[in-house]
């Protein structure tokens, strides 16, 4: 079965896209700092950052 075939047995999750990843734009600071600590995967790091970056430039130098 592909992976892209869930439609009709998959619920509606506004915080996730249709692929199972997370939304990061309602996220807070607090929240995506969180998110940056326990994450692994290099690729999710710097989306992370990158969210934090977006979202405030001096919450984001401290958390670095």
């Amino acid at each position: 079965m592909a992976v892209g075939q869930n439609q009709r047995n998959r619920k509606n999750d506004p915080m996730l896209t249709k692929t199972g990843k997370a939304r990061l734009g309602p996220l807070n600071i607090a929240q995506l700092t969180k998110m940056l600590e326990t994450s692994t995967k290099p690729k999710d790091k710097n989306k992370l950052q990158r969210a934090l970056n977006k979202l405030s430039p001096a919450a984001a130098t401290t958390a670095a």
